[in-house]
């Protein structure tokens, strides 16, 4: 199952040649994982609250084409991996059909002081409806 966000580029999110500043792609990817862990009914609030949180551990990326300022853009996300501590996702922006950016993002289950501790079965079997 692909997860879609989409989202428009604003000012901000431009540099001085009106083209999108290349680590804001980062933030985009950032917003569509998030956005695809509450869609599966995970708090994040709470996981830290519980005293684990989501960290990203690797990630691989490549940079297509560019968007420009107003561009209505969407972060399509794939969950091709989960295992362990261990969540990995593909994930691609795109303008329309023009893909933008590609990357492949490993992030871990961590406890606050960043030890690697297990994937509850609850949040397994909420994530496994966006597995591919």
């Amino acid at each position: 199952m692909i997860h879609n966000f989409d989202f428009r580029i604003f000012y901000e999110d431009t540099d001085l040649a009106g083209i999108v500043y290349y680590a804001n792609y980062f933030k985009f990817i950032e917003r569509g994982r998030s956005s695809l862990i509450r869609d599966a009914g995970i708090d994040q609030l709470l996981l830290k609250d519980l005293g684990c949180i989501f960290v990203v551990k690797k990630i691989n990326a490549e940079y297509h084409a560019s968007a420009k300022l107003d561009d209505k853009l969407k972060v399509e996300t794939k969950l091709v991996k989960l295992s362990g501590a261990k969540i990995e996702f593909n994930q691609c922006v795109y303008n329309e059909n023009l893909l933008l950016f590609s990357s492949h993002v490993t992030i871990a289950h961590v406890t606050l002081s960043g030890r690697p501790v297990r994937l509850p079965n609850d949040i397994i079997q909420k994530l496994k409806q966006f597995a591919a």
